[in-house]
């Protein structure tokens, strides 16, 4: 195979292109599949201390047209060199992981490129320890340059093997005893509450979470898997994808909606008003459920979370906030490093979604933050209260902006780190304007009252060659006034292009 490997590592995942399109031809191959498995069956064996003849994998899948095609060379690959495979199919991200706690289990691939289009396609992988690595998945692609393979072994199996179920029994369990009852009691009747699936993964929610506890589910939306996804991108980032929610709460009059991405790892939700809750609203929500009750929590957050989250989550929840870097598995990293260091990390979360409770083994699940939510949701009810009661204090901005610019050099990374370097010598000559204390990713600056009051954050992607501006303020107007003394720099950079 003529294949560049590194070019399929995103992050944490391997994706790629597995629809051809006028974009481009694909790149997730049968036998690229087939020989990614084989590497990670070597990766496995190796972290186990076990046979590759002796493994037991689960495979399961979101609802992408190219699914069926690419579980069926994961199980061709993994059965050839004797492993034992349960085939899931149609399963959320999250509960590929559970599925390793719940049973016997080596390890686990999920397929998946989440929110991204239907052309698109990858694999996430899993041990009962979580989900693997950056450097896991580099060094299962090195096998496969290097064309390294297991021995054959002819005792292979595949199981079906449907989890879901058992995974929606465990949300259900979760509500019942969050609310002190039994499921026969319906703890959910007398609340309407929708669910918009975007034809991805998750409206078993909706079918085997809710309903069965009484809820009235009436005006949710999209729940059939349909891997084109033809109504909205299943991204509870995307604005279409939360004025849908939105739409079917309010047409519906329903007490609460919620939102999956395609493989259910993120959530969003609305209130009965219409209110989105998404972005620093949920982390505020999040944040406000993690920390009942523990003074010393530590809620880890990506780096552009507003300053009026950061006073909510100290000032009014009495936590503690630790701003850090984009990327969901930079912040459970972060949350699980500062709890090796006998801090008491409760919450990862970015404002996309993905949120990972200390209690739920970090791992990013929106089934599961929906589900703590919901549990909310019933007890203020109780006390006729709503939601927005919760982060009723939190400051929100008056103005918010984002700008992208592309890098057009080839080394992206060396001239975005340039041009981090020229802002920062900058700004400590610039009247009005300081670095962040908690700056730990690009270049986070603050603005006083006269010069904007608010903050702008630049910083280089991980991956791709582009530099995101996020700027913030609490003026109307404040943003084009603190962008007025810092993007003439920026402008400056020839290869910088907005």
């Amino acid at each position: 195979m003529s294949v560049d490997w590194k070019t399929l590592k995103s992050g944490t995942d391997i994706r790629g292109v597995a629809v051809e399109t006028e974009k481009g031809a694909v790149t997730l191959t049968d036998e690229v599949v087939e020989s990614i498995t084989a590497g990670f069956l070597l990766w496995l064996a190796d972290y186990l201390s076990k046979p590759v003849s002796s493994l037991v994998i689960a495979v399961g899948h979101d609802s992408r047209i190219s699914a069926d095609r690419i579980s069926a060379a994961v199980q061709r690959s993994a059965i050839r060199y004797g492993c034992k495979v349960f085939d899931c199919g149609l399963a959320s991200t999250p509960s590929m992981f559970m599925i390793t706690i719940d049973h016997p289990i080596d390890g686990s691939i999920q397929i998946t490129a989440s929110h991204h289009p239907f052309h698109l396609n990858g694999l996430k992988f899993f041990t009962r320890d979580g989900g693997l690595q950056g450097e896991d998945i580099s060094k299962i692609l090195s096998y496969c340059s290097e064309l390294k393979t297991p021995s054959f072994a002819p005792d292979g199996t595949v199981t079906p093997m449907d989890y879901m179920p058992e995974y929606a029994a465990g949300l259900r369990q979760m509500i019942a005893s969050g609310l002190h009852c039994n499921q026969e009691e319906k703890p959910l009747s007398g609340f309407h509450i929708v669910v918009d699936a975007g034809n991805g993964a998750g409206g078993f929610y909706a079918k085997e979470v809710l309903q069965p506890l009484g809820a009235d589910i009436t005006g949710s939306v999209y729940l059939e898997p349909d891997g084109l996804f033809p109504n909205h991108i299943p991204n509870p980032e995307a604005p279409t994808a939360m004025a849908s929610i939105r739409e079917a709460v309010l047409c519906s009059q329903a007490d609460f909606g919620v939102i999956f991405d395609t493989d259910v790892d993120r959530g969003g939700c609305v209130d009965s008003n219409g209110t989105e809750i998404n972005r620093n609203r949920l982390v505020a929500l999040a944040s406000a459920i993690a920390l009942k009750g523990q003074s010393d929590g530590v809620v880890v957050t990506d780096s552009v979370t507003s300053d009026g989250l950061k006073k909510f989550i100290e000032n009014h929840l009495g936590g503690h906030h630790y701003r850090y870097k984009r990327g969901y598995r930079n912040v459970i990293n972060k949350a699980l490093e500062l709890c090796n260091q006998g801090q008491n990390a409760l919450l990862a979360i970015e404002t996309s979604g993905h949120a990972a409770f200390r209690d739920n083994y970090f791992l990013d699940d929106g089934a599961y933050l929906v589900t703590r939510i919901i549990i909310q949701l019933v007890q203020l009810r109780r006390l006729n209260q709503d939601l927005s009661d919760l982060f009723r204090c939190l400051d929100e901005p008056k103005e918010a902006k984002e700008i992208r610019y592309k890098i057009l050099e080839n080394d992206f990374k060396t001239y975005g780190t340039s041009v981090l370097t020229a802002l920062e010598s900058f700004v400590q000559t610039l009247p009005g304007f300081s670095i962040a204390p908690d700056n730990r990713e690009g270049i986070r600056i603050c603005a006083d009252h006269d010069h904007g009051d608010g903050w702008l954050l630049l910083r280089l992607s991980v991956h791709d060659p582009v530099m995101p501006l996020n700027v913030e303020s609490n003026q109307v107007g404040g943003c084009d006034r603190i962008l007025s003394q810092i993007t003439p720099l920026i402008d400056s950079f020839a290869s910088l292009q907005r």
